[in-house]
């Protein structure tokens, strides 16, 4: 999900609310320009580079995730079976058009029988009123996304929604503790519920978008901790924990584009992070089984043409 600043009025109140329904089909192929081609990687002209030997040559997935638009932000339940992402039809165009355009946002992805059915648009506010969803993470019955809509503190805020009889439901701003006093940028929760992982620019890091750490306790997110072992003067962002939390997957440029790296919890301490895509590889998210998706952009003649979910398996 892009993070630019979009000019919508700011109110400082949250505003709970009920979806009427969850995911409504759209056709996005219906919603791209009429001049898009879809990049395949054999014409990418700067394609994903593996760095390790544990995992196969990275492929993008089917139709049912990637377009000729933009796909982004994944986040892949541990079974592997289903996957959340941002969409946009075209990453050319500025974000004040894209909140109002009524098909950029949240969309669901489910493999069955090993493809990725079309994708449908998941509803996380009320018929009528404006927003613009990504960056999801989902424990158990809530999701964590990063939204632009009224009722924010900031222009993109973090809220939850939470999932009951059937949908997604009774969404919130995530408060003035997390968005106000400790700036939350993306995020992971992880397993249990009790940690977070996000990313901030605030002062008192190591320079630039730094990784963070908060706990909660009675109820309450802690003062985050700046995890020293993986940020450098440059940006380090986009984490994520697997559900042990051995492993921490976050983004970092090299040589001059974004890349995947990984750290190892070892002694209580986070190893020092080892590459592991890049390449204008980004927002990692792994299954139960260790296979990493990932959001890939293409560019030409210095340019962003569009952007896709792709995976490594395993080996």
């Amino acid at each position: 999900m892009q993070n630019e600043p979009i000019s919508l009025p700011i109110s400082t109140t949250t505003s709970p609310a009920t979806a009427m329904e969850t995911y409504t089909t759209v056709n996005r192929f219906d919603t791209l320009s009429p001049d898009a081609i879809k990049v395949t990687p054999e014409a990418d002209l700067y394609p994903p580079v593996l760095h390790s030997d544990e995992y196969l040559p990275p492929v993008p997935l089917g139709s049912g995730v990637n377009t000729a638009g933009g796909e982004d932000s994944p986040f892949i339940t541990p079974d592997g079976n289903t996957l959340y992402f941002f969409f946009t039809p075209d990453v050319s165009i500025p974000a004040e058009k894209q909140v109002i355009d009524g098909v950029t946002g949240v969309y669901i992805s489910r493999k069955v029988n090993g493809d990725w059915r079309p994708a449908e648009r998941v509803i996380l506010q009320d018929d009528g009123s404006l927003s613009m969803d990504g960056a999801v993470c989902v424990q158990g019955d809530t999701m964590w996304f990063a939204s632009v809509r009224f009722g924010n503190f900031r222009e993109v805020d973090i809220w939850t929604a939470t999932y009951k009889d059937g949908r997604w439901q009774d969404w919130h701003n995530a408060g003035a503790v997390l968005n106000v006093q400790y700036q939350v940028g993306e995020l992971h929760v992880t397993a249990d519920g009790s940690g977070m992982y996000f990313h901030s620019s605030q002062t008192g890091g190591k320079g630039g978008i730094d990784i963070r750490y908060t706990e909660k306790v009675n109820d309450m997110w802690q003062e985050p901790q700046n995890v020293g072992s993986v940020n450098t003067p440059g940006d380090e962002g986009w984490p994520f924990v697997t559900p042990d939390g051995s492993e921490l997957w976050f983004l970092r440029t090299f040589q001059g584009t974004p890349a995947i790296y990984v750290s190892h919890l070892k002694n209580g301490q986070w190893s020092e992070p080892e590459l592991v895509i890049s390449q204008f590889a980004g927002e990692p998210t792994l299954d139960a089984a260790g296979n990493i998706y990932f959001v890939h952009h293409f560019y030409k003649d210095g340019q962003m043409t569009e952007a896709d979910i792709y995976v490594a398996y395993k080996k």
